[in-house]
């Protein structure tokens, strides 16, 4: 089976997603030798839509589960290998990762043996599920509609689910940080991840839809964020989408999504009407106008 790429999105960041795509054959020298999918959640919706509403463990909380959230498509970054027939390589990434590197030095990397590979991140350093090289048959006991269904039943807690807590540590190998740049763009960089949402360069002067980290209980601030969701709800007084603070990442993004749309992989319609659901920030195409091309931005990926 071809090795494949997987972007796994929802419909908010569904144009991310294009362009994530996009940015993987463009910028590879092998574009032939792999797949590029993306996995939607309105094409799994039997696994999470019966559970709208319904709660779960995160951050030593309970929240209900929305399938509007921005962020509802992250269970989905374990399902390539039942999508692979559990054979095979892929690599999954978030919507909001963009190929500057060669994508196919990552899926044709030695494995040295392990089922999966990704960065770490954070103090103590914990695995980063968001960009990862999977070698499906190794993961056969990754079957998403079970593990989701064990949220609810309190048998397993989302962020160790996502900080692949329930593997064996033996089992998972560690990329180098250049393939999962965490809003850090340098010569170094393999995949961009604009992972600080509220700066994410497509949505900025949008009002925020997804809810802040909660992950430290003690923290007076995080205190604050679950009070005002009890009492007000998930998304209130959050203000708007910033401008990204690396004019440079903002240039990335739009220079890749200024080719999409002129080789029709985003069409016009299509953008105008993420724009208009509030999925992809209303100046747009003034920014797409003013953006150089992607030779003058980047002239690596050229």
């Amino acid at each position: 089976m071809q090795p494949c790429v997987f972007i796994h999105t929802n419909h908010k960041q569904h144009v991310g997603a294009l362009v994530s795509a996009y940015s993987m054959r463009r910028n590879s020298k092998s574009p032939e030798r792999f797949d590029v999918k993306l996995i939607e959640l309105k094409d799994h919706m039997d696994v999470f839509a019966k559970y709208e509403g319904k709660t779960y463990s995160r951050d030593g909380d309970s929240r209900p589960w929305m399938n509007e959230d921005l962020q509802s498509f992250t269970p989905l970054r374990f399902m390539p290998p039942e999508l692979m027939g559990y054979e095979g390589r892929a690599v999954v990434v978030d919507p909001d990762v963009f190929a500057v590197g060669d994508v196919w030095e990552l899926l044709s990397r030695d494995m040295a043996g392990k089922g999966v590979m990704c960065r770490t991140r954070g103090t103590p350093p914990h695995f980063a599920s968001s960009v990862m090289l999977l070698d499906c048959a190794k993961l056969k006991h990754w079957k998403v509609a079970e593990d989701f269904d064990r949220l609810f039943k309190r048998e397993r807690e989302y962020k160790t689910w996502m900080n692949l807590g329930y593997e064996d540590k033996d089992t998972i190998g560690v990329l180098e940080p250049e393939w999962n740049d965490f809003d850090k763009l340098t010569d170094k960089t393999k995949m961009i991840h604009n992972t600080r949402r509220k700066t994410q360069p497509w949505k900025a002067g949008l009002p925020v839809d997804f809810i802040p980290a909660e992950n430290n209980p003690l923290n007076p601030l995080m205190l604050l964020s679950r009070l005002r969701r009890k009492l007000f709800g998930e998304y209130a007084m959050l203000g708007q989408y910033k401008p990204h603070p690396d004019q440079r990442q903002e240039q990335l993004f739009f220079s890749l999504l200024k080719e999409c749309v002129e080789k029709g992989v985003v069409s016009e319609a299509l953008l105008k009407e993420h724009m208009r659901d509030n999925h992809v920030r209303h100046d747009a195409f003034e920014v797409l106008q003013r953006t150089p091309p992607l030779e003058q931005v980047l002239p690596k990926a050229a």
